[in-house]
């Protein structure tokens, strides 16, 4: 049962994954990491297939062995979480377009706190 769940996580993260290349405010990688996670406890040609990804395989690897983000990926994320913060700022009315500036300060600061690979 608990694999079932687990592979249904896998995928769901990798949707979600997915998802946030084209939105961005959900992070595409750490879905991909989560996936891949899931992907370990339920299917191991899935995680193979994950690790192995030119995108993706190194980000997964050094999360895992070091805890570690690429300085180009810390870069990414605090750019594309400093776009989706102005254009709320500008496009969405008091007190919503707070939300996503404290999504941006809690989740940057996290980001930029991990180890650089």
């Amino acid at each position: 049962m608990s694999r079932t769940l687990y592979l249904i996580g896998g995928f769901l993260a990798l949707g979600l994954g997915g998802v946030g290349v084209v939105l961005p405010l959900l992070p595409t990688v750490p879905f991909i990491i989560l996936a891949a996670f899931c992907f370990a406890r339920s299917n191991k040609a899935l995680e193979l297939w994950l690790l192995e990804h030119p995108a993706f395989g190194t980000h997964i690897r050094l999360w895992r062995e070091r805890g570690a983000i690429s300085r180009r990926g810390k870069r990414a994320a605090l750019a594309a979480f400093t776009a989706s913060t102005l254009f709320a700022l500008i496009f969405a009315p008091l007190p919503w377009s707070l939300a996503p500036l404290a999504a941006a300060l809690i989740g940057g600061t996290w980001i930029w706190t991990r180890p650089e690979a």
